[in-house]
């Protein structure tokens, strides 16, 4: 099984539906986490109604500091947060310099969701 980390500054939006997609299309070949390096300690509900029009669900899902994630992961991907995302040792890393939807309109929304998931599903393809 292949451990995947997905990483953003308030593990509410992007890492979110990121470790959702993963979830989702990787089945039982991925454990998928998420965190933040300064978690907002809520997913936002727009993550959790616009997941949920692909039929993806959040639940079970919580925002999480990056101190309450354990063990090693055989990719590390930061979604755009910066030099707010430490380094955390990984034998893969990538960066999604994608831009935090939190306050887009449901279309602008939808496009980084979309644009999430086409990434979480050609990561999955190079893991297999």
């Amino acid at each position: 099984m292949k451990r995947v980390l997905f990483v953003c500054v308030e593990n509410s939006n992007r890492s979110q539906m990121a470790e959702a997609f993963a979830r989702h299309h990787g089945g039982q070949s991925i454990e998928a986490c998420s965190a933040g390096s300064r978690p907002s300690g809520t997913i936002n509900p727009k993550a959790v109604r616009l997941m949920a029009e692909l039929g993806i669900s959040l639940e079970g899902q919580r925002s999480k500091s990056l101190n309450e994630i354990d063990g090693r992961f055989d990719v590390v991907v930061t979604m755009g947060c910066g030099d707010s995302c430490p380094w955390i040792p990984t034998p893969r890393r990538e960066d999604w310099a994608l831009p935090d939807p939190r306050s887009l309109g449901d279309d602008g929304y939808r496009a980084i969701r979309d644009q999430i998931g086409v990434r979480v599903r050609q990561l999955l393809d190079s893991l297999q």
